[in-house]
Protein backbone atom coordinates (compact mmCIF):
# COMPACT_ATOMS: atom_id res chain seq x y z
CA UNK A 1 0.00 0.00 0.00
CA UNK A 2 1.33 3.44 -0.40
CA UNK A 3 2.35 5.95 1.76
CA UNK A 4 -0.12 9.02 0.13
CA UNK A 5 -3.38 8.90 -2.53
CA UNK A 6 -3.46 11.42 -4.56
CA UNK A 7 -7.11 11.21 -6.40
CA UNK A 8 -10.28 10.14 -5.54
CA UNK A 9 -10.22 7.64 -8.07
CA UNK A 10 -7.04 6.14 -6.41
CA UNK A 11 -8.63 6.21 -3.01
CA UNK A 12 -11.63 4.00 -4.39
CA UNK A 13 -9.84 1.74 -6.83
CA UNK A 14 -7.84 0.76 -3.40
CA UNK A 15 -9.28 -3.13 -2.23
CA UNK A 16 -9.38 -2.33 1.41
CA UNK A 17 -11.78 0.87 1.08
CA UNK A 18 -13.77 -1.00 -2.00
CA UNK A 19 -13.92 -4.14 0.93
CA UNK A 20 -14.88 -1.19 3.60
CA UNK A 21 -17.47 0.21 0.94
CA UNK A 22 -18.87 -3.21 0.36
CA UNK A 23 -19.52 -3.41 3.88
CA UNK A 24 -21.03 -0.15 4.59
CA UNK A 25 -23.66 -0.63 1.57
CA UNK A 26 -21.84 2.41 0.23
CA UNK A 27 -21.81 3.07 -3.53
CA UNK A 28 -18.70 4.85 -5.30
CA UNK A 29 -20.95 7.13 -7.18
CA UNK A 30 -23.07 7.83 -4.18
CA UNK A 31 -19.80 8.52 -2.28
CA UNK A 32 -18.67 11.29 -5.38
CA UNK A 33 -21.61 13.15 -5.85
CA UNK A 34 -22.00 13.46 -1.92
CA UNK A 35 -18.05 15.15 -2.39
CA UNK A 36 -19.54 16.87 -5.13
CA UNK A 37 -22.11 18.89 -3.03
CA UNK A 38 -19.91 19.02 -0.04
CA UNK A 39 -17.48 20.84 -2.43
CA UNK A 40 -20.16 23.01 -3.67
CA UNK A 41 -21.20 24.51 -0.04
CA UNK A 42 -17.55 24.90 0.57
CA UNK A 43 -17.26 26.84 -2.56
CA UNK A 44 -20.13 28.84 -1.83
CA UNK A 45 -19.50 32.03 0.36
CA UNK A 46 -22.78 32.55 1.60
CA UNK A 47 -22.63 29.14 3.70
CA UNK A 48 -19.36 30.03 5.51
CA UNK A 49 -21.27 30.57 8.95
CA UNK A 50 -23.30 27.66 8.60
CA UNK A 51 -21.98 23.87 9.72
CA UNK A 52 -21.71 21.67 6.38
CA UNK A 53 -21.71 18.61 8.82
CA UNK A 54 -23.65 18.14 11.71
CA UNK A 55 -22.67 16.62 14.78
CA UNK A 56 -21.42 13.23 15.37
CA UNK A 57 -24.10 12.74 18.32
CA UNK A 58 -26.75 14.24 15.97
CA UNK A 59 -25.85 11.68 12.99
CA UNK A 60 -25.80 8.88 15.70
CA UNK A 61 -29.00 9.71 16.61
CA UNK A 62 -30.83 9.98 13.27
CA UNK A 63 -28.96 6.55 11.92
CA UNK A 64 -29.22 4.49 14.68
CA UNK A 65 -32.21 2.28 13.50
CA UNK A 66 -30.65 1.95 10.54
CA UNK A 67 -27.53 0.58 11.84
CA UNK A 68 -29.61 -1.74 14.20
CA UNK A 69 -32.34 -3.41 12.06
CA UNK A 70 -30.09 -4.07 8.67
Amino acid sequence: MSESINTLDELLNDPMVQLVMARDRVRPAELRLLLEKARERASDDSRIDQASVPPAHVVARSCLKQWLYR
